[in-house]
């Protein structure tokens, strides 16, 4: 089968396509040809350096849609046959970029038919992200406000969606030229984070999903008793530190496996509530294409290669 590998740390230029021999599922495993894997910022990093998977060589990615082609003893939830996405493994090797993985079958769901194989690849890690720090690590609930700072972006877009599907009042941060994609998604207030004086206030909830700089400057519009979620890699002692000292709880997050999660993702989908904007798709051969503009930070959603 194809795979892209890399045998060193660097820019996009050291990704490229080699054969390997097609995994086995083992004892509770699937086997599913992906149809399409999305990217993540993740990917890129560890693409650049040492993350989660060691030295190179390696096969990067975890966002999988595609069909069940076997399924190792002790497999449920999905059957040989179903169209299905997930995020097997994370943060271990997911090794999504190939035109076949293997999993445990409870990291997969069936896909909505309503779905389109691309949007199916751009929900799990983007998706979870959001539902595990909305959902299961802030409890959102209807009445609230809730700023997600990147809102336009992959993890940001579907965030929007899910805080209002539980009926929050939503502020977002993006780029004025992104404020009518932010409001078509469901955004309340849109912020310019470009403009030094704009600003919010009494929130509950701050997703960050920046750096730990800009978390910082949105600290300020959280309200005593509020909680600020951060999922992007920031000092958890200064962030928490700073949070403290305003009366917010601060809980750093990193997503994980869930298909209680992707099954809540799928249920908005199927109800109308969540749907996933795909920017643009690449064919697995121009996967570096796809790295140099998903670390050019232009991006509206997600990107998502096609295999």
């Amino acid at each position: 089968m194809r795979v892209v590998t890399q045998q060193e740390f660097g820019g996009p230029e050291v990704l490229h396509l080699a054969e390997a021999d097609r995994p086995a599922p083992g004892p509770t495993e699937v086997l599913v040809r992906v149809q399409a894997a999305g990217i993540n910022p993740v990917d890129w990093k560890t693409r650049a350096h040492e993350t989660f998977l060691g030295q190179p060589p390696f096969v990067i990615g975890w966002d999988v849609a595609g069909v069940v082609e076997a399924a190792g003893p002790g497999a449920t939830g999905v059957e040989v046959g179903d169209e299905v996405l997930g995020m097997p493994w994370f943060p271990r090797p997911g090794n999504a970029y190939a035109e076949y993985v293997t999993g445990p079958s409870r990291h997969f769901v069936r896909k909505p038919a309503g779905l389109s194989i691309a949007e199916a690849a751009g929900l799990p890690l983007a998706g979870l992200t959001a539902w595990q720090g909305l959902v299961d690590v802030a409890n959102v609930q209807s009445g609230q406000r809730v700023l997600v700072d990147a809102a336009a972006g992959g993890v940001g877009h579907l965030a929007v969606q899910i805080a209002k599907a539980r009926g929050a009042y939503v502020l977002g941060t993006a780029s004025a030229a992104k404020h009518d994609f932010l409001r078509e998604i469901g955004v309340d207030e849109p912020i310019d984070y470009r403009d030094p004086g704009a600003g919010a206030s009494d929130v509950d909830v701050l997703l960050g999903l920046v750096s730990q700089e800009s978390s910082l400057r949105w600290l300020s519009a959280v309200k005593s008793g509020g909680i600020l979620v951060g999922v992007a890699g920031a000092s958890v002692d200064e962030l928490a530190a700073a949070a403290g000292e305003r009366g917010v709880r601060a809980k750093p997050i990193l997503v994980e496996p869930d298909r209680i999660g992707l099954n809540g993702l799928v249920e908005l989908i199927e109800a109308g509530k969540l749907r996933v904007h795909v920017e643009q798709t690449f064919p697995l051969e121009d996967v570096a294409k796809a790295h140099e503009l998903g670390e050019s930070g232009r991006l509206t959603g997600k990107l998502v290669l096609t295999v």
